[in-house]
């Protein structure tokens, strides 16, 4: 597999990630040993990238990657990390904690449970409104000095806190949505990016599974899914997403790939400094991503995809109300 480097100051790791939330929680039931198998074939394919987060089904995310990785070396492998999540006993957020104290904290309960000394690229899950985005990045800086982590990253955060950020330790790379109905990153962040010299790994690249092309109005309903409650699987919603699905499977028919392989490939295609991080679960769900890295998308098969997928043309938001307000990455810059 072709490799990428995240920005100017981040590691170099393969075209592709693998996202590893959906194995503990979120999308309804997970079988653990194919989660693990999913690793194994991930890594084995050249994937090196894993990304995971502490609250993930708190801790057990990190646990199971930890066991996933108990027989491969660690420099073989980079592990990215987000924190600052606050969740209570039910499962339920309870805002977020960036302090470089809590920070510290944070770190220290994630080591333990992945089983490593350091963590490759370490992030603030969301802004915390609390505290300013320079205290929360120079407790971060006192890390990297002591090495327990490598790299600092930022996750769904705008142009004014990445400039913020910054200016107080390289960032090597910022964690947002971005897919073929997702393209709000273009409005600004993109271009701030690139002109920083920071990376992007691209999350919900098959928009939580909506453009894949498997999805169906039944899909989610026999477990526990959280899709369900996001708008965009929702009603005439979820009606007028996947009728755009029906688009995006003309377009792949013609190119000889899957919907999900051209989304996947598409998200690749915008910029050598993205990678895509894909959720597979399975190791089906994973050979079919592998094969977005064989598709090339000619000029005219992008200008295809940008008819058929103009900005902002998904119906409904990608959270929920209450989530969609503590985006900071939903707020225009302001230079």
């Amino acid at each position: 597999m072709q490799q990428r480097k995240l920005g100017s100051t981040g590691p170099t790791v393969a075209t592709l990630g693998l996202g590893c939330m959906g194995m503990s929680e979120v999308y309804g039931p997970a079988d653990r040993g194919e989660a693990i198998a999913t690793v194994h074939a991930a890594l084995d394919a050249g994937i090196t990238l894993l990304d995971t987060g502490d609250f993930y089904a708190m801790g057990h995310n990190e646990m199971l990657v930890r066991e996933a990785l108990k027989e491969v070396a660690r420099d073989k492998v980079q592990i990215s990390v987000k924190f600052g999540a606050l969740r209570g006993p039910a499962g339920e957020f309870a805002g977020m904690d960036t302090r470089p104290a809590a920070t510290k904290n944070f770190l220290a309960y994630s080591l333990q449970r992945l089983g490593t000394d350091y963590i490759d690229i370490y992030r603030p899950a969301r802004l915390d409104p609390n505290v300013p985005i320079e205290d929360t990045i120079g407790g971060l800086a006192d890390l990297v000095r002591a090495g327990y982590i490598k790299h600092i990253g930022l996750s769904e955060v705008g142009s004014d806190t990445i400039r913020r950020a910054h200016a107080v330790h390289p960032i090597a790379d910022l964690q947002i949505e971005y897919s073929l109905i997702e393209r709000g990153i273009e409005r600004d962040i993109l271009k701030t990016c690139r002109e920083l010299g920071i990376g992007i790994t691209a999350y919900g690249v098959l928009a939580r599974g909506l453009i894949s092309g498997h999805w169906t109005k039944d899909s989610g309903k026999a477990g526990k899914d959280y899709r369900l409650m996001t708008p965009r699987f929702q009603g005439s919603n979820l009606d007028a997403n996947l009728a755009l699905v029906e688009q995006l499977r003309a377009i792949a028919a013609e190119i000889g790939a899957t919907p999900a392989q051209v989304a996947i490939a598409w998200v690749a295609a915008q910029d050598k400094a993205i990678v895509p991080l894909v959720g597979a679960r399975t190791r089906n769900r994973l050979t079919e991503a592998l094969g977005a890295t064989k598709v090339t998308l000619t000029p005219a098969h992008l200008a295809a995809l940008t008819k058929a997928f103009p900005r902002d043309v998904a119906a409904g938001t990608r959270y929920a109300a209450e989530q969609m307000a503590h985006l900071d990455s939903e707020k225009p810059a302001t230079r």
